[in-house]
């Protein structure tokens, strides 16, 4: 049996849009992954969304994982609108759904997967949130 997964992601932009950057920590019993990347024109959702993509396709089939986020629209997008995007067709009941590629890839991705999604405070004193926004800044950096 695979050890449980802990996972933390961000994603940042510098202007929205603008250049962005998103990180993602995955640990583990068997020890610790850190991803990262960027894209120049871009904005902190669809950074947030990458993030945790990028992660979940990191994951080995089957897995346990706790996921944190300090990214509402991940979260809720995830645990409770996600159901009913599905089922109008992704759409959103006011109309067009934003960055429907990311969210059709995440429900996707998560299949297979036992993951319970935790929201945490940006900026505060969580050591790990901390981490990957300084690693999505990072990243959001070398986009300029």
């Amino acid at each position: 049996m695979q050890s449980p997964i802990t996972i933390y992601t961000d994603g940042s932009c510098l202007g929205n849009p603008g250049p962005g950057g998103w990180a993602a920590l995955l640990r583990s019993a068997d020890g610790e992954q850190v991803l990262s990347g960027g894209e120049a024109g871009t904005t902190n959702n669809r950074m947030e969304l990458t993030a945790a993509l990028r992660a979940l396709q990191a994951l080995p089939s089957g897995s346990q994982a706790e996921f944190y986020t300090d990214s509402e629209y991940l979260r809720r997008g995830i645990t409770e609108w996600l159901p009913g995007w599905q089922a109008r067709g992704w759409k959103r009941k006011g109309g067009a759904l934003a960055n429907v590629e990311l969210w059709q890839a995440l429900a996707a991705a998560i299949q297979g997967h036992d993951i319970q999604w935790h929201w945490v405070k940006g900026h505060s004193t969580n050591r790990d949130n901390q981490r990957v926004d300084q690693l999505a800044r990072e990243a959001m950096l070398k986009q300029k």
